[in-house]
């Protein structure tokens, strides 16, 4: 229940919608000024909070998440836009009822969070200029603006924020593969070798008896593979990060005043700031 006793730590805080999701912050809390309750808040969105959306508090929750509203987000956003710089007016104050779904009144609501404003409020009727010189023009909807509009518009401003955009890690592990190398290897084999009775070697082959049994061995050899590993470093790998700029297009709304002469005078001439006619 939101009433008179919690109004300050309203401004500012979260407005939570319907599911959970965040719609802006509170801006201004507005009060019946017949009952001196509280009836409306204005929420900022948008891009830097530039943009202001009324929601009621008939159903809304304070707690120390925030300002909890029984609307969807997308739906607050697209609440008919009243300037929240001043009181809202019956007209403006029965059009967001009819927004919502709700009940209209005969009252209208006053802006708590800044003083009373008559921006919104309603003067005095048409012709009511108080002795203002008609001869150089003036206002025919309020007592309370000058002899001159003043025309404003929103401009867009945008930045930029850091923001985590993913995470990236170095993992070793072990895999195992297979290498086949090609090793020469050498063995010895017997060979029988024959040779006739010469000159050269009368001598040896009559030394010894001339009938006997005998034995001869020779030793073979042979070489085998022999396999040894070693693990030796051969190169580092680190993580680094690097900046790559690139150009993203931003497309928002912005409204701008724009000011139209109407009559049936015979000629326009428009003085403009920078000396120009039109």
């Amino acid at each position: 229940m939101i009433d008179n006793s919690n109004l300050d730590s309203l401004i500012g805080a979260d407005v939570i919608d319907r599911n959970g999701d965040k719609i802006g912050s509170v801006g201004q809390v507005y009060v019946d000024t017949s009952t001196g309750s509280p009836s409306w808040v204005s929420v900022k969105t948008g891009l830097f909070g530039m943009s202001e959306s009324f929601v009621p508090l008939n159903s809304a929750n304070a707690d120390s998440g925030g300002l909890r509203v029984d609307f969807d987000k997308d739906f607050v956003k697209d609440a008919p836009r009243v300037s929240p710089e001043s009181d809202l007016s019956v007209e403006e104050e029965n059009t967001l009822y009819s927004y919502y779904g709700m009940g209209g009144t005969e009252t209208g609501v006053s802006d708590t969070s800044g003083g009373t404003s008559s921006g919104h409020g309603t003067g005095a009727g048409v012709g009511a200029t108080t002795g203002t010189d008609t001869s150089v023009g003036y206002d025919t909807s309020g007592p309370t603006t000058d002899s001159a509009m003043t025309r404003s518009e929103e401009q867009l401003h945008v930045g930029t924020e850091k923001v985590e955009s993913g995470r990236a890690r170095l993992r070793k592990h072990v895999v195992t593969e297979n290498q086949t190398v090609t090793v020469p290897v050498s063995h010895e084999e017997v060979r029988l070798e024959r040779e006739p009775i010469t000159d050269a070697n009368a001598d040896a082959a009559y030394d010894g008896p001339a009938i006997s049994e005998e034995e001869h061995e020779v030793v073979l050899t042979e070489e085998r593979v022999i396999v040894d590993k070693e693990a030796v470093p051969v190169e580092r790998v680190s993580l680094g990060t690097e900046t790559v700029t690139e150009q993203q297009q931003v497309n928002e709304q912005v409204r701008k005043e724009e000011i139209e002469l109407e009559g049936d005078g015979s000629s326009t001439r428009d003085n403009r700031s920078d000396g120009s006619l039109r």
